[in-house]
């Protein structure tokens, strides 16, 4: 029979239901941190607990717990920075690089299905991703003859507890969480022992929101009353006429932004101390923050962003700015010429140019929907904030979903055309991309769900300014398999896939002679980029172009401009 659920404060919770060499699971929906995490960091600081931790996306604040020395192995899909840009974190980098930490890299599809076999009690479950990356070499994946045809299977992971914010719960301990669900609740369902979760509120009865309960009190261990528990992650409450019974409030941005800047400097100790050691409690931690700073997050939670502004109008493009807005032109000629249902983009400039194309696309009569793997369906995006997760997109969007119906069933389902928007720290002739790690040199992110949509997209189209660093002869580490590339779109022109390798076919214009700019280029790829025949040039960018593109992020984070402060509280979007 099932034990009563805790109710507890957070020391409890970690204390009673944590315990050393634990693999801990962080679950990530919208709200991408817990008070939980803080807390266990606290009580195991300079403990050799030996966790495992699964976590899909680290972010920055994932250091918290590498810092605090209790870490055996990182189980994940992204170890890196998400604010303002997408970057590699020097803490991952320097534990892993010193083997300090191990890791275990995935797709997000594969490690939510590898979640779902131990929730459903299989063995394996099937998998369209990570063959032909180095992932397939994880011990976890293989490849089977089947009387249906060859699969690539992933085996159960399933963690000891799993730590959560949800948004309320009711007194039985059932948690309610509204979408978008990025990864889901299989892994609170494949937990050994159960859940531990904070929560907004505690309500008498979720039934009145019963479509929005997603985890029963049957798997819960302990509920701790904990209010801006995900802070600096933020709590969406809903849609307008399903809205649960709580205040919801904005991603603290600048938070983010601070522990970023911090993990880079000699003060991280001293900031670790201020923000996780020396607040008592959660309370502490809330007063530290203080009740005006809090409110704005809830009040900019509630209200339509404003107008971005306007900034550097009239300066040249930038090189990310002109590949941006190649890229665009290519989306919507894509999606016109193939009649495309659906485009996902990565993060950051791959972003923006989608946004861009897809938006001339559906101005042009073509029925063709945004995607974000957080479980964004047919989103618009928010003028003046660049961020591809920010909340101000939910409430646009035809669909809530996950991660799973998002790659798995939509973007790479059978009966949807798609088109993938990437970025690339590395790519070779051939089209394969890496984004982990440096052969011989430091670790990058990870995958995210790039491998997921690099694999099974009906196209791929990569961005990135041109250079040697980026353009490489061959990958020392396949995260995404090139046979999907179509195009890779440069500062400096378009590489186009032809008989299997990228090959000059549009070069950017200027004042320089054809065969002059032929030469830069060639002079910044990685290998002998051969010509076409029928090389054709770029159209030039205009201010237009340049002004639409900085519409969405006029700060610059990632069109490579001078940034002007970060906003005070909530969205990149200044108030």
């Amino acid at each position: 029979m099932t034990e009563p659920v805790d109710f507890c404060r957070l020391d409890e919770a970690i204390s009673r239901y944590v315990r050393p060499g634990d693999a801990v699971h962080v679950m990530m929906g919208h709200s991408r941190w817990s008070a939980l995490v803080r807390e266990l960091a606290r009580q195991h600081w300079q403990k050799p607990s030996e966790f495992t931790l699964i976590m899909a996306s680290l972010s920055s604040l994932g250091a918290v717990l590498f810092r605090a020395g209790c870490l055996k192995k990182v189980v994940t899909v992204y170890s890196g920075d998400s604010f303002p840009v997408f970057t590699p974190n020097p803490v991952f980098q320097q534990a892993y690089g010193s083997g300090a930490v191990e890791v275990e890299n995935w797709s997000f599809l594969t490690y939510i299905q590898r979640l779902r076999a131990a929730a459903t009690g299989v063995p394996a479950v099937v998998t369209g991703s990570v063959r032909d990356s180095s992932m397939a070499e994880n011990d976890a994946y293989q490849e089977v003859d089947t009387a249906f045809g060859r699969v690539g299977l992933v085996a159960p992971l399933a963690p000891d507890v799993t730590l959560v914010h949800a948004a309320v719960a009711d007194r039985q301990g059932n948690l309610a969480i509204a979408p978008p669900m990025f990864e889901g609740v299989v892994g609170a369902l494949a937990s050994r022992r159960g859940v531990v979760a904070t929560v907004e509120k505690v309500v008498d009865d979720l039934r009145p929101w019963s479509t929005l309960v997603r985890i029963p009190a049957h798997r819960v261990r302990a509920v701790v009353e904990a209010p801006f528990g995900a802070h600096p992650g933020g709590v969406y409450a809903g849609p307008a006429g399903s809205r649960l019974p709580v205040q919801g409030y904005l991603e603290d941005v600048p938070f983010w932004i601070s522990v970023r800047e911090a993990t880079r400097g000699a003060d991280f100790d001293a900031w670790l101390r201020e923000w996780v050691l020396e607040p008592a409690d959660h309370d502490a931690y809330l007063a530290k923050l203080g009740p005006e700073r809090l409110a704005e997050l809830v009040r900019a939670a509630a209200d339509a962003p404003p107008p971005p502004p306007r900034e550097r109008s009239g300066q040249p493009p930038t090189g990310a700015e002109r590949a941006a807005v190649w890229l665009a032109d290519l989306v919507a000629h894509r999606v016109a010429e193939t009649g495309t249902d659906t485009v996902l983009a990565g993060a950051g400039l791959a972003n923006l140019a989608a946004w861009v194309g897809v938006g001339r696309a559906k101005a042009a009569g073509h029925q063709v929907a945004l995607a974000a793997e957080l479980g964004l369906w047919d989103y618009t995006p928010t003028p003046g904030d660049p961020f591809i997760f920010s909340f101000h997109n939910f409430p646009s969007s035809a669909m809530l979903l996950d991660t799973e119906q998002v790659l798995g069933n939509l973007v790479n389902g059978a009966f949807l055309r798609s088109i993938a928007c990437v970025g690339a720290a590395q790519i070779d002739r051939t089209g394969d991309i890496n984004t982990t790690r440096i052969d011989g040199g430091p670790y990058l992110v990870g995958s995210g769900g790039g491998n997921d949509v690099i694999t099974n997209a009906d196209e791929v189209l990569v961005v990135g300014t041109m250079g040697r660093r980026r353009f490489v002869d061959k990958c020392g580490y396949v995260t995404s398999p090139g046979r999907r590339v179509r195009a890779v779109v440069t500062d400096l022109g378009v590489l186009s896939m032809r008989d299997g390798e990228l090959v000059l076919t549009h070069v950017a214009p200027g004042p320089e002679p054809l065969a002059d700019r032929v030469a830069h280029v060639k002079d910044r790829c990685g290998w002998d980029l051969a010509v076409s025949p029928d090389l054709e040039e770029l159209r030039e960018v205009t201010a237009a172009d340049v002004e639409e593109l900085r519409s969405y992020d006029p700060h610059g984070y990632f069109l490579g401009r001078a940034r002007t402060p970060v906003p005070t509280t909530g969205s990149t979007t200044e108030r």
